[in-house]
């Protein structure tokens, strides 16, 4: 991947993120917040992997930081599992569809963060 453009590797990374993100959404999906344990660390893994992209050392603490300006607003994460996390297939489908769509949300956000 050396010989990837940068734009080729902020997107594999991401993809490869929001893809794991919904693997543990999905396969969690029956025990309420408890994929967040592992989604917030591939998030964080995810920001610090971008900011290595664009020759940015960053600690764990302040990429943490960074995912929580950047993911404030997808509360409706919280509220879709409430009501649908715990039903066997769709909550599944559901949850991991949203670790996903935010996943992918925040990597992209934190692209154009980085890029300024």
């Amino acid at each position: 991947m050396k010989n990837a453009t940068k734009h080729q590797r902020i997107k594999t990374i991401i993809h490869s993120s929001a893809t794991a993100a919904a693997t543990a959404g999905a396969g969690l999906a029956q025990v309420p917040g408890s994929d967040s344990a592992i989604i917030t660390p591939i998030q964080i893994a995810m920001i610090v992997s971008i900011g290595r992209v664009y020759k940015q050392d960053m600690s764990f603490t302040t990429a943490a930081s960074t995912l929580s300006a950047i993911s404030a607003g997808y509360v409706g994460r919280a509220v879709s599992q409430v009501l649908v996390g715990w039903i066997p297939g769709v909550g599944n489908i559901l949850n991991a569809t949203t670790a996903f769509a935010i996943t992918e949300a925040i990597g992209w956000s934190a692209n154009e963060l980085f890029k300024d």
